[in-house]
C-alpha cells in the first residue's frame, strides 16, 4: 500500500476524519471524506457495528466507484447493558449533539459507584474495493476504561472526556492526538486492518 491511491471515507464526522485521516495518509492513501464528492449519509438501520460499517462503506463506494473505508463506533457501558452502543451519536435523540448525549449519559450513571462504572469504545472498519466486494476486510478495536463522574478536558470528540483512560489518570480528551491514536479503538482497528491489507 506504498503508492498513493485515492480511498474515500464514508463519515462526514469532522473527528473521525480527522483521525482516519492522520493514520492513513502516512500509508500512501489520499482520503476523501464523502461529504467533499457529494455523497449523503447511509441509512444505518443495524443493530450491529459490523452491519452498519458494511452498509456505509458499500454506499460510499457505490455512490464514488471508489475504494471506500467505513467506520462504526460507540461507547458500550457495562453498567447499562452495553448501551449507548451503536446508538452513541444518537443515544439522547437523533438530532442531539456530544454535549447533550455527554449529560444523559452523566443522568444514566448518577447511581453506580466507581467500581461499577466499566465502559469501552469499539470500533469496526470495513474495507472494500468496490461496491460488490465480497470479501471486505473487517477490523475491530476495542478499548476498555471506565465512566468519569464529570467531563474533563478539551480534546477528542463524542464521549471522550467522560472516558476514563486506564492507567493514566485523565480522560480521552486529555490525550494528545498521537496518544489517542496510538491507544485508541480507532487506532487499534485501523493498525489491524493495515497489517492485513498489506499481509
Amino acid at each position: 500500500m506504498s503508492e498513493s491511491r485515492r480511498l474515500v471515507l464514508a463519515s462526514n464526522n469532522p473527528g473521525k476524519v480527522r483521525e482516519l485521516q492522520a493514520l492513513l495518509s502516512p500509508l500512501g492513501w489520499q482520503v476523501i471524506p464523502q461529504g467533499e464528492l457529494g455523497v449523503g449519509p447511509a441509512e444505518e438501520p443495524a443493530c450491529t457495528f459490523v452491519e452498519n460499517a458494511l452498509l456505509k462503506a458499500r454506499h460510499a463506494s457505490r455512490a464514488t466507484g471508489l475504494p471506500a473505508l467505513a467506520d462504526d463506533s460507540g461507547l458500550s457501558v457495562a453498567a447499562l447493558g452495553g448501551a449507548p452502543g451503536v446508538r452513541s451519536a444518537r443515544y439522547a435523540g437523533s438530532s442531539a449533539d456530544d454535549a447533550t448525549n455527554n449529560a444523559k449519559l452523566l443522568a444514566e450513571m448518577e447511581p453506580f459507584p466507581d467500581g461499577q462504572r466499566q465502559a469501552w469504545f469499539n470500533c469496526v472498519l470495513a474495507f472494500m474495493l468496490q461496491p460488490e466486494d465480497p470479501t471486505p476486510v473487517i477490523s475491530h478495536g476495542r478499548w476498555p476504561g471506565h465512566i468519569l463522574h464529570k467531563p474533563a478536558g478539551v480534546n477528542g470528540f463524542g464521549y471522550d472526556p467522560l472516558f476514563g483512560v486506564p492507567d493514566l489518570n485523565c480522560s480521552a480528551a486529555e490525550l494528545s492526538p498521537e496518544e489517542k491514536s496510538r491507544l485508541s479503538h480507532r487506532g487499534r482497528a485501523l493498525r489491524d486492518l493495515v497489517a492485513r491489507l498489506e499481509g
